[in-house]
């Protein structure tokens, strides 16, 4: 099983935290930790923005990726949301295990 870090900046702690809420409590993040706030400069439409931002790091598997990405997509405000996924290449094998078993989809009765 292999594990990554997905990368999403918003424009809201609110927003974010929001977000954080139901990635984790859907399983789809074992972890989702909100840093910021940050300035981002960017071009959008033709012009050059600026804005706060907060930015975003949560731990998931690479099994439970597509759909954490639908679901930030759907949840997002941002027309094109930033996602960005990169592979955990190594870490803690404790913290590793500890992803995998917080992703595990949970079993409904």
């Amino acid at each position: 099983m292999g594990h990554l870090q997905v990368i999403v900046s918003i424009d809201s702690r609110d927003g974010a935290e929001r977000i954080a809420r139901e990635l984790v409590e859907a399983r789809l993040a074992a972890c989702f930790q909100v840093l910021g706030p940050m300035r981002s400069i960017f071009r959008w439409n033709g012009e050059i923005e600026a804005a706060d931002e907060w930015l975003c790091l949560a731990k998931t598997t690479t099994e439970r990726f597509e759909e954490l990405r639908e679901r930030l997509v759907a949840l997002h405000p941002y027309d094109i949301p930033e996602i960005i996924a990169t592979p955990i290449v190594a870490g803690h094998a404790d913290y590793l295990e500890w992803i995998s078993v917080e992703t595990t989809p949970s079993v409904r009765g």
